[in-house]
């Protein structure tokens, strides 16, 4: 997942971090079921393992990208869960 600026479209440039994603190339922590859950904020949560980073007051947008994609996601098997605020 990448997040973007919403108001330039480029990657959110926030302090700290080199990069606005997180993808298979990178040490993700998985949950015991094999899923992945991403953080995203100004801040990480105290349990955070997959964070990225936003700047405060600016809005932010993510995209998803497939490369080589499985068979599961042509037969529509394989959705993202949707944001959850917490």
């Amino acid at each position: 997942m990448t997040i973007y600026d919403a108001q330039t479209a480029s990657g959110v440039d926030a302090e700290g971090q080199i990069y606005p994603w997180l993808n298979s190339m990178n040490n993700l922590h998985f949950n015991e079921d094999g899923s992945v859950t991403l953080d995203v904020g100004p801040q990480p949560p105290a349990d955070s393992h997959n964070w990225l980073k936003t700047v405060p007051g600016r809005g932010w947008f993510s995209l998803i990208r497939w490369y080589g994609p499985t068979q599961e996601f042509f037969d529509r098997k394989y959705k993202p869960g949707d944001f959850i605020k917490v």
